[in-house]
């Protein structure tokens, strides 16, 4: 317990704790391997039960049994729950959920900060893929499945080749995997199908779905005839709409059509909600939600279907009403914005410019919890493209890449980030540092890329000391007013 007193001064004390926090854990443990054993064990600290004392009247005193985190001040576990999430490439993803879920049992005795931050960190590190799993009631397989921290050295991974799991992680063989792409590609079965056979044909189907559900972009073409009719029905007077009142009422209309979600995407790209107006596009994301969804479901199809069109082709500030809307409606499905809204306009083909950089920094600031933003950059300047999944219609895919285009408003968009006090890892800023030297040349004369440097020097000095020679030579590159202040603060790191 003595070793992590340091770490529990800098929670308690520190202004920034996430980043010192980190910097922390890669002090002492610089031997392979030493990281994720420091990382488990600080969270069996954290998870260990305790009994504490609950004295109060007029009940009577009594034990009560918590998590050890518990037994720390509000403040302390909030920030603790901050720091898993800003760090949480390093714990194990099944701890971090455990942990969340374990205290959020309690909520009403929870504080609200407290409640808050637990609940971000569920959100951001839970996977939906295994959510959906969870669901086919595969106990024993579930026992099965195997985490990164827990999984085997590079030395014996040659002694189980043999092994014919294509994933495992997940309850599906190579085999069953050929089988379902076999009865997808087909797109009907037989119908003399034995009862294990068709039992199994459940699983597969279950299995496309979470599959389809992380490749996102898929859309059921083929609609049943009455639907698409009624579709066709409601794409007309939803362009003359002379009414909030009728708005409401189509809303609800298309809400019905496309309830249930397999085909709603569809269904969307033939009724066009995006060529209304913004007025009535904000009445249509405020009314048409109904219930808990899934976030990368049905609340995602708003967004990408009204909202996202609208703003990649955004060319001048975008209205009062529509931003107002599009932040409301972000602050309540913040997973559904970062899929269907942030990543696809980010990865917008031409780059982003001025406009829609303002919109997205004000999702930012005023939508999305700054742990959730963190893990979003880590995953957007990520090298690897499957990272990079998004939620848009068909009709749209052409407007949008898989690859970042450095603009002079994305690197703007990057230092309105850190001035929200974002706290990027390390990794991310070392990608930061590499597209901002690939591309000094191109803006050697501009004074936004200028000022996202001197930005970016001043918010991460602690993390540039081992790219500073690379940050340097970039901005030798540059010639704009604020070139001379970067590298005096370069200089002195």
């Amino acid at each position: 317990m003595e070793c992590w007193v340091p770490l529990f001064q800098i929670f308690l004390n520190s202004p920034c704790p996430e980043t010192e926090a980190s910097l922390w854990l890669q002090q002492p443990f610089n031997q392979p391997g030493a990281t994720a054993i420091s990382t488990s064990s600080f969270l069996s600290l954290l998870t260990r039960p305790t009994e504490i004392t609950i004295t109060g009247s007029p009940s009577p005193s009594h034990t009560k049994r918590v998590v050890w985190i518990q037994t720390l001040p509000n403040a302390v576990q909030a920030r603790i729950l901050t720091f898993l999430l800003y760090d949480c490439r390093r714990f194990c993803e099944t701890d971090l959920c455990q942990l969340a879920e374990t205290m959020l049992k309690e909520s009403k005795e929870l504080d609200f900060w407290v409640k808050r931050a637990a609940h971000q960190l569920l959100d951001v590190v839970s996977s939906s893929a295994h959510e959906r799993l969870s669901c086919l009631n595969l106990d024993s397989e579930e026992e099965k499945m195997e985490d990164e921290f827990r999984s085997l050295p590079d030395w014996l991974k040659d002694d189980i080749n043999d092994i014919d799991l294509m994933l495992p992680w997940l309850p599906i063989s190579q085999k069953q995997f050929n089988l379902a792409m076999q009865f997808k590609s087909c797109g009907e079965y037989d119908d003399h199908m034995t009862e294990f056979e068709e039992d199994r044909r459940e699983i597969v189907d279950e299995f496309i779905e979470v599959a389809d559900q992380e490749v996102i972009n898929e859309v059921d073409e083929y609609l049943n005839a009455k639907v698409e009719e009624m579709a066709v029905r409601l794409k007309v007077p939803l362009l003359y709409l002379q009414s909030t009142a009728k708005a409401v009422e189509l809303a609800g209309g298309i809400r019905q059509l496309c309830k249930g979600g397999s085909q709603s995407l569809a269904i969307l790209g033939i009724i066009e909600p995006w060529r209304v107006d913004d007025e009535t596009a904000a009445v249509l994301v405020s009314n048409l939600l109904d219930g808990n969804e899934d976030e990368l479901g049905w609340p995602s199809h708003v967004l990408c279907s009204v909202i996202l069109p609208k703003l990649l082709v955004l060319k001048e500030p975008a209205s009062r009403v529509l931003l107002t809307a599009t932040v409301e409606y972000s602050k309540v499905h913040q997973r559904a914005a970062e899929y269907a809204l942030l990543l696809p306009l980010i990865l917008r083909m031409d780059g982003i410019n001025s406009p829609i950089c303002d919109v997205i920094t004000r999702i930012v600031r005023e939508s999305l919890h700054r742990g959730h933003v963190s893990a979003f950059c880590q995953k957007l300047l990520s090298d690897e493209d499957d990272l990079k999944k998004f939620i848009c219609l068909p009709c749209h895919q052409c407007l949008i890449g898989n690859k970042l285009v450095w603009t002079e408003s994305l690197f703007n968009l990057m230092q309105n980030i850190l001035n929200h006090n974002i706290h990027l890892t390390q990794d991310s800023v070392d990608r930061l540092v590499q597209h901002a030297w690939e591309s000094a040349d191109r803006f050697s004369k501009s004074l936004k890329f200028g000022n996202f440097l001197l930005c970016f020097v001043t918010k991460c000095s602690p993390m540039l000391k081992s790219q500073k020679s690379l940050l340097t030579e970039a901005t030798q590159h540059t010639n704009s007013l604020v070139t001379k202040s970067v590298l005096s603060k370069l200089s002195s790191l």
